[in-house]
């Protein structure tokens, strides 16, 4: 009996610290999943280690963002080594879009919220199914959100805060997990692998420089 095709997922880009394992047909093989705050850097390639057992994958899938800076760069870093030296495919997906896939609501419009720092949230809204985004990934602040993002129900680590600032629809507080990454649909794994940030970047040039 040959052994499955394995996909290795990896998402670090929030709070937690993901990976998981994935047959061809998306069942789960194994995953590791902690929500580690930081430390995504000492803990992910251990965590990588212990899930592979000795065992190497046939295609990588990372979450490329947006979120955490760092955990994003040390996801996409892992990734991209691991995808060199196994001399494997390597794809990305969004954070936004898995959360929106992770809630199962089918057909029904569903938007992502996430935490973006400076007082500002990263949003996208989703429908149909399969799933597909209906508008473009933006960082609003959570009034303007308010105003852009008419689903009424919103997931992610921002979603409460949109929910209040907005006045009604449901939140929940979800964290993207890498074992969940097979509920997109293939365009939506099938991203470039590299970095979505959502803005711009905080440090501006300096003139003259």
């Amino acid at each position: 009996m040959t052994d499955p095709h394995l996909t290795l997922v990896i998402d670090c880009v929030s709070a937690a610290c993901s990976a998981a394992l994935l047959a061809e047909d998306g069942s789960l093989i194994d995953e590791q999943h902690e929500v580690v705050g930081r430390g995504h850097a000492e803990r992910l390639v251990p965590m990588i280690a212990e899930l592979l057992d000795g065992r190497k994958a046939d295609a990588i899938l990372v979450d490329c963002g947006p979120g955490s800076f760092t955990g994003l760069r040390v996801g996409l870093a892992a990734a991209h080594g691991l995808a060199i030296g196994w001399k494997v495919p390597l794809a990305g997906y969004s954070a936004p879009a898995l959360l929106a896939g992770m809630t199962g609501a089918g057909g029904t419009p569903v938007a992502a919220a996430l935490q973006g720092g400076h007082g500002q949230l990263f949003v996208q809204s989703f429908a149909g199914d399969p799933l597909e985004p209906t508008d473009a990934l933006r960082s609003l602040t959570p009034e303007e959100a308010a105003r852009a993002i008419a689903a009424p129900l919103v997931v992610g680590s921002g979603a409460a805060e949109l929910v209040a600032a907005r006045g009604f629809g449901e939140a929940i507080d979800l964290l993207p997990r890498a074992a969940s990454a097979f509920m997109l649909p293939l365009p939506l794994r099938s991203l470039p692998p590299r970095p979505i940030y959502g803005r711009a970047p905080d440090a501006k040039k300096m003139i003259g420089a």
